[in-house]
């Protein structure tokens, strides 16, 4: 028997495209070593012999990815909400990653993090670590132990930033990034990407740097774009050769199908352009966006103008890890957008939100977040008896219930890849 091959029976619900979904009430979806042949109301008879998982009043739909999350700062989600993002980064985000200097204070503290996306949602995750090397490793094989895919990111950040948490230059963050990368090899699930903070956490040398880096070794990236008025202005100033901030990236190669931007509140035309033309994703973090009063994304145009976007949890800006609270505030977040700004693109529906978190972000991993033939097969088995009801739902309005009402403790079984998790 081929290793990882199953099927999978139950109520299975995936994304067709942004608009569509695809609903299949009591069928089989196929898992042959870790990919997905597909979803069948009869089971052909070359997939007989397979192991059936039984799961027939449940609901089964693809894990979920979160494109944007910040490790370190999960041990302080919820504090500092009344803050904007570069007050609440000097009086929170900045002292906390400090203490990832500690080697044994990262794995204590990446290890509740770890333990807590592994039992969500997520399946596939983009997240920043800190500028230190050694606890960034730890968050590294914590998440390799814990069976998720991932990308993990040593941050880089030579100004700009309290003396206790930036490199000494350029040349020492960029050694000290190669360390790091030569040593992540060793993984199998979890690859690095590279991680520049922002723009005004990192100077130009560093930034050509980086980008030699990428390019050198066909590396991914990942930052944060036009998030905060504050902060545009400052890039403005720091950067007074560049068109806008993300023109800043472009100039130092950090603008193509393998960049993930997160945010992308306030932006201009020239860089709605830009993140079209370049295949680049945008993580939009709705909750974040709200609690550090940055704004609401345009996310409605961004899906109109086939701009790949996912969703991100963003903690701590955010308070969860929970992708569906994200994917529901997001739906809320774009009522609010059309009702007070901008009406032409009207605002996200259940299939909108659900592509995002599933095939639109899982896209940045390759072929994920779907169960048509040949996409990997990530999968979480949702049973929603819990949440109580009289009402006989058809098998989309339970999906959208467990969206609003789910917690972790629906998730019945979840699957990376064809590995099943619990």
């Amino acid at each position: 028997m081929i290793e990882n091959s199953f099927v999978l029976y139950g109520n299975i619900i995936y994304s067709e495209d942004k608009d569509t979904l695809k609903i299949f009430e009591n069928s089989y979806a196929v898992c042959v070593d870790g990919i997905s042949k597909g979803v069948f109301a009869v089971l052909p008879d070359e997939y007989k012999s397979l192991p059936l998982i039984d799961r027939r009043d449940c609901i089964i739909i693809p894990g979920m990815t979160d494109l944007h999350v910040h490790a370190p700062q999960y041990g302080f989600r919820s504090v500092g909400m009344d803050c904007e993002l570069l007050e609440w980064l000097e009086a929170h985000a900045f002292p906390e990653e400090s203490k990832y200097a500690d080697t044994e204070y990262a794995k204590k503290a990446y290890a509740l993090f770890v333990n807590d996306m592994r039992s969500g949602f997520t399946t596939r995750a983009c997240m920043f670590g800190t500028m230190h090397v050694n606890g960034t490793l730890e968050l590294m094989q914590l998440l390799e132990n814990s069976g998720l895919k991932t990308m993990v990111g040593k941050v880089n950040m030579d100004r700009n930033s309290p003396e206790y948490l930036c490199e000494e230059n350029a040349e020492k963050s960029a050694e000290a990034t190669l360390e790091w990368l030569e040593k992540s090899k060793k993984f199998k699930n979890t690859k690095p990407i590279i991680t520049p903070r922002f723009i005004p956490s990192c100077t130009d040398e560093l930034m050509e740097k980086l980008g030699k880096i990428i390019k050198e070794q066909n590396l991914p990236v990942q930052s944060h774009l036009s998030e905060n008025p504050s902060e545009i202005a400052w890039v403005s100033e720091l950067c007074p050769w560049s068109t806008s901030y993300g023109d800043a990236y472009r100039h130092f190669g950090m603008m193509n199908n393998k960049t993930i931007m997160a945010h992308c509140v306030h932006l201009p035309e020239e860089e709605i352009t830009m993140l079209k033309e370049n295949g680049a994703f945008v993580a939009h973090c709705p909750e974040s966006n709200m609690n550090i009063a940055s704004g609401i994304s345009p996310v409605c145009r961004l899906l109109a103008e086939d701009i790949n976007v996912g969703i991100g949890s963003d903690v701590a800006g955010g308070t969860t890890l929970s992708i569906p609270k994200a994917m529901a505030l997001a739906i809320q977040c774009s009522k609010i957008y059309w009702r007070y700004i901008d009406k032409k693109y009207g605002y996200l529906n259940l299939e909108n939100a659900f592509f995002m978190a599933t095939k639109g972000g899982g896209k940045f991993f390759g072929k994920v977040g779907s169960f048509e033939d040949g996409y990997e097969f990530d999968a979480l088995v949702l049973d929603d008896k819990s949440i109580a009801t009289y009402v006989d739902f058809t098998l989309k309005e339970r999906l959208e219930r467990l969206i609003y009402l789910g917690t972790k403790h629906n998730i019945k079984n979840k699957f990376v890849n064809g590995v099943q998790l619990f």
